[in-house]
């Protein structure tokens, strides 16, 4: 007896089944990586209960229980007998807010500040996004025209007996405007200075090796603290009679050379994880060390060391609350000034006023962070996982 085979030929594709829910999505991605094992799952229950200890305080305090408005210190204290409780005092902020951004600034002239920041905005917005042309134009207007232009808004411009721009001392300015002035300009000055002397370090001349592992040394070796303290106040005893500078350019120079250091010895490790055939390769094509340098090395040491370099970056714009050892006011230090007005005095003020301080730096600080990261998959290679 013979069996008969029959066969079945689909003549039309099976239907797609959606894939199952617990292994998309975002429950997809809380069992990949939250629950995964028992030890991921009390990590994340831990965290969790950790997060909600120190958020629901702050979220209570900084909006709930917020105040908002009000004149004066009473919209900001519990009155006798009441149990009612009172949390951020917004109203401090809002009435100090143009101390925080501009400082004692002229309130006149304080069109010409705004001014500074439209343009710094606008030129580095579109520098910093990569499919924005003229990247040579724009790094020109932000490199070189801009500090000119910016130079004179901010301080005055006097030609001969005509006032074009009033003066505007630097005691005048503060808040905001002085730690950006200190930040851009020692991020600016400090990354081809340490260059250079990241260079001159692993130079084959003595001299020149020298003095770049002295510079480097001294200055990592010395805090920021006496660095400032010994421009704003020391400098002047070693200068002749009739000499002197203005106390904002002497803290410039000093958080410059001081973060320099730090920059050179970041590079440097950029430049030691360069391999040797690199440099003999570029040798072998007849460049000299300059273009070797430009064309070849230094490009691919700072894209290794992009998360050092934002680092110290980060870093010297947090120090630049340190100026308030030298009367110099920044964001910081006119918000403790400001927390001591009588009118304002009460528990919750000076908390209110750091909280402020502490967004504004972390909105600062996190953008440079992010963007690093960003620049750090724009360049990615393939060459690490």
């Amino acid at each position: 007896m013979s069996q008969t085979s029959t066969f079945q030929i689909r003549t039309e594709e099976a239907p797609r089944l959606p894939a199952p829910v617990s292994t998309t999505g975002l429950i997809g991605w809380m069992r990949q990586n939250l629950f995964s094992s028992a030890g991921n799952t009390i990590l994340t229950i831990f965290g969790i209960l950790l997060a909600y200890s120190i958020f629901a305080p702050l979220i209570q305090f900084a909006l709930i229980d917020a105040v908002w408005s009000g004149d004066n210190r009473d919209a900001c204290v519990v009155p006798d007998g009441s149990t009612e409780t009172v949390g951020a005092c917004w109203a401090f902020v809002k009435a100090y807010f143009p101390q925080f951004i501009y400082g004692r600034y002229p309130t006149e002239e304080i069109y010409r500040v705004n001014i500074v920041y439209a343009m710094f905005a606008g030129l580095l917005i579109p520098m910093a996004i990569p499919s924005v042309p003229f990247k040579k134009l724009n790094a020109v207007l932000l490199l070189i025209v801009f500090p000119i232009i910016a130079y004179y808004l901010l301080t005055g411009l006097v030609i001969g007996s005509d006032v074009i721009l009033p003066i505007v001392e630097t005691p005048f300015w503060g808040g905001l405007l002085v730690t950006l002035v200190i930040a851009v300009t020692g991020i600016t000055a400090s990354l081809p200075l340490g260059i250079l002397f990241a260079l001159g370090r692993r130079s084959d001349m003595p001299i020149v090796k020298l003095v770049s592992v002295i510079f480097i040394e001294f200055w990592r070796g010395v805090p920021l603290i006496t660095v400032l303290f010994m421009s704003s106040v020391m400098l002047p005893l070693f200068l002749p009679e009739g000499v002197t500078f203005d106390r904002l350019l002497r803290v410039l120079i000093g958080v410059t050379l001081f973060s320099a250091a730090y920059m050179a010895e970041v590079v440097r490790g950029g430049l030691q994880a360069i391999p040797k055939g690199q440099y003999e390769g570029a040798m072998a094509l007849g460049l000299r060390f300059w273009p070797m340098m430009g064309l070849i090395i230094l490009p691919q040491a700072l894209k290794l060391v992009i998360p050092g370099i934002v680092n110290t970056f980060i870093g010297l714009f947090k120090d630049t609350t340190l100026v308030m050892i030298v009367g110099m006011f920044d964001l910081l230090g006119q918000i403790q000034t400001s927390t001591s007005d009588p009118n304002w005095a009460s528990p919750t003020t000076g908390v209110t006023g750091y909280l402020f301080a502490a967004m504004i730096f972390f909105c600062f600080c996190f953008g440079m962070s992010r963007y690093s990261i960003f620049i750090e998959k724009k360049l990615h290679t393939g060459h690490k996982r």
